[in-house]
């Protein structure tokens, strides 16, 4: 389970509680000024601080820090989402394209392949986002506990 700090920025009395969570950098190099290529890129297109909503049977205070949790699995979906199934479709649109070529003998198939290998990765990344949200819906972090009130 993957742990993170959050603030509760309000709790409403439908069981929904509304937190704040801080981006970490994955080498904490970024938060000290410290110049590299990665933190620029960070800088950029990254938020720094990131809203939702968890539902919740406690009320917490606003200004309480809460522990919340995601499973590693939710993670490790996305990840192979977001880089195999593009890369997958990269690979239909050519074996597609190769076949295509083959059957009706264009001079050069390299006219060819590309353009279907891009349309290939283009909708095997569309269907990989659609399935992202899909699976965002679906996996809640959870409240694992009450820190109290920051100082």
């Amino acid at each position: 389970m993957m742990e993170e700090m959050a603030k509760v920025l309000t709790c409403d009395g439908s069981g929904w509680v509304t937190v704040e969570v801080k981006v970490k950098n994955a080498c904490n190099h970024c938060d000290n000024s410290e110049s590299c290529g990665t933190s620029a890129v960070s800088k950029a297109f990254s938020p720094k601080v990131q809203y939702f909503s968890i539902p919740s049977d406690d009320h917490y205070a606003p200004g309480d820090l809460l522990k919340l949790g995601l499973p590693e699995s939710v993670i490790l979906k996305a990840a192979a989402l977001v880089y195999l199934l593009p890369l997958t479709g990269l690979f239909v649109g050519v074996a597609l394209a190769s076949i295509l070529s083959s059957l009706f003998s264009f001079a050069s198939s390299d006219f060819v392949v590309i353009p279907f290998a891009l349309v290939g990765a283009l909708l095997f990344w569309f269907a990989a986002r659609r399935v992202a949200k899909r699976m965002e819906n679906d996996s809640q972090p959870v409240i694992i506990s009450h820190l109290g009130h920051s100082i």
